[in-house]
């Protein structure tokens, strides 16, 4: 066929050709595999992203220059200025207090004695009333021992005076209004009634020896028979 009579192939139909169709479809694979394995290194390559954590807004902050605590990590607490350190065997705690009949006691008036101290919380209730006749009525007992009683509560002196009046008490009573005593000897401290927390006079009793020392303690007297059980110590002393 010489050079004017061959026809020209229209470019659209050289591109609809089976032959550059097999040459599109060869280059699409081939841009596949290789853009799958670059998306493949890709995903490799790529550091996971960590996950940092995220700060509740319920989770407490520790505060600053937070006091030293106990193991519960609450503030230490001192211990109450109604807690006495008095132990039997410890020297007994000196006082100067006024007694009922306007005169004055000391410990050193009884120096080389053994002494019963009782602490009530009120002159003229009850339970005080019972427990100061029950020390009266073995007063005598108590001195063929060698044993004085001295009887202490917060009462003003006119106040144990009237007391001591009405029961015909032989026993002195000693008038402690700034609790110095009451809590020299643990006798001051935290109670309780109907719910209700208050500090005050704890009926406690205290034994002292001859020689000066505590010898016997009794906390949260009970009232009936407890004059008995103090004498029947005293006398083992």
């Amino acid at each position: 066929m010489s050079k004017k009579t061959r026809k020209k192939t229209p470019r659209k139909a050289l591109r609809n050709s089976p032959a550059a169709a097999a040459r599109k479809a060869s280059v699409k694979t081939s841009r596949a595999k290789t853009g799958g394995k670059a998306a493949g290194k890709s995903k490799a390559a790529r550091p996971a992203k960590s996950a940092s954590p995220t700060k509740s807004k319920s989770s407490p902050t520790k505060p600053r220059n937070q006091p030293a605590g106990n193991a519960l990590g609450g503030k230490a607490h001192a211990p109450s200025a109604g807690k006495s350190g008095l132990a039997e065997g410890a020297r007994a705690p000196a006082f100067h207090l006024p007694r009922d009949g306007g005169d004055t006691v000391s410990l050193s008036d009884y120096a080389g004695e053994k002494l019963v101290l009782f602490f009530y919380p009120r002159a003229d209730t009850p339970g005080c009333t019972r427990e100061a006749i029950d020390f009266t009525r073995l007063g005598d007992a108590f001195a063929e021992s060698r044993t004085a009683i001295l009887g202490i509560s917060a009462d003003p002196p006119k106040t144990q005076e009237a007391f001591r009046d009405k029961h015909r008490l032989s026993i002195p009573l000693l008038s402690d209004e700034t609790h110095g005593m009451l809590e020299a000897y643990g006798a001051w401290g935290e109670k309780s009634m109907y719910g209700r927390t208050f500090q005050g006079i704890i009926r406690t009793t205290v034994l002292v020896g001859a020689d000066g020392r505590v010898a016997r303690i009794w906390r949260h007297v009970r009232v009936d028979g407890h004059a008995d059980e103090v004498l029947a110590a005293a006398r083992a002393l």
